[in-house]
């Protein structure tokens, strides 16, 4: 039986959200059940881009506070981390507020650039690893609830590509992104290698529309944890009335048998059909995964302009 924990948060306000979290946390044990004292522990939250910090589009920073104190109160040492598809991990976890919050705290932000390999299916065993990542002693995956043009919305599974390094992650765009089912497989396959200890979604405001980024915010007032990072995304799917088969990450689950069947599923709090949001917006037109190689040269080069050039020079230009 797969545990999935929804509520209903309506605001980012800390002293609301410290409790909500608490609550939420409290039919799986709590912290204490995923975080032993002394543990290194990595938030990997959605750090997308640091160009759009008022369109929702990236975890909020006011979540990944009340996680890193629950963690610190845990005996744990939490650390941030990712991979994001332009620039670099610090320069757009400070464009997004992340920055005072992990010097406040001393919470360091790590750059995926390590690689380790690991088997990852029978398909994908080149596909490498951020060692940063894989050398925690516990993963808190922290997605943001968004419509996606590519694959119709994005949640637990697809947040944790962020852990394959960039250069890396780029490549495996190009190889299984022309195949729709094979990239969702692919994003499976990640998601079950790297195996998050406890993931915690959050839709308190979600990302509708064209996204991941190009939609717009949108008050969905929910907020949900599970140790089975499957089991939840499908409970979000169920929410939002998403047809599951739209869902290439979804249906890789179902198909693996990762997906558990509805009816093994427990919800302590709050059930999806209690939550059902009726009119969430997907994306205007859908387009297909084909990621050639010039848009991968071109979103390459961009990454590297904003993390090597445009980021230091920002920096530089801050201290001065």
């Amino acid at each position: 039986m797969s545990v999935v924990s929804l509520l209903r948060v309506p605001a980012y306000d800390l002293d609301l959200l410290r409790d909500r979290v608490v609550a939420l946390l409290e039919p799986l044990g709590g912290m204490g059940a995923f975080v032993k004292p002394g543990d290194r522990v990595l938030l990997k939250p959605n750090l997308l881009t640091g160009a759009r910090p008022t369109k929702e589009c990236t975890t909020r920073p006011e979540l990944v506070q009340v996680v890193a104190e629950l963690v610190m109160a845990a005996g744990g040492k939490p650390f941030l981390g990712d991979s994001p598809a332009f620039g670099s991990a610090a320069g757009v976890a400070r464009a997004n507020g992340l920055g005072a919050i992990a010097e406040s705290l001393n919470i360091p932000i790590v750059e995926f650039s390590g690689h380790r390999y690991d088997a990852i299916g029978d398909d994908f065993d080149r596909l490498r690893l951020a060692k940063e990542a894989m050398d925690a002693d516990v993963i808190i995956n922290l997605p943001k609830v968004k419509s996606h043009c590519q694959l119709t919305v994005t949640l637990g599974v697809k947040n944790l590509f962020g852990c394959v390094p960039g250069k890396m992650k780029a490549w495996w765009h190009m190889e299984a992104g022309k195949d729709r089912d094979r990239f969702g497989t692919m994003l499976v396959e990640t998601a079950r290698a790297i195996n998050p200890d406890l993931t915690i979604t959050d839709g308190i405001i979600g990302h509708e529309g064209n996204g991941p980024s190009n939609g717009e915010p949108r008050q969905l007032g929910i907020l949900g944890a599970s140790a089975d990072l499957f089991a939840l995304d499908r409970a979000f799917v169920d929410l939002l009335g998403i047809d599951p088969a739209t869902v290439p990450t979804i249906a890789a689950a179902e198909k693996l048998g990762l997906m558990v069947d509805a009816d093994a599923i427990a919800y302590p709090h709050c059930t999806p059909q209690e939550l059902a949001c009726t009119d969430w917006q997907l994306p205007a037109q859908m387009m297909p995964i084909d990621f050639g190689a010039p848009r991968v040269l071109r979103s390459t080069f961009k990454h590297f302009y904003i993390r090597f050039i445009k980021e230091p020079l920002r920096a530089y230009a801050t201290k001065s």
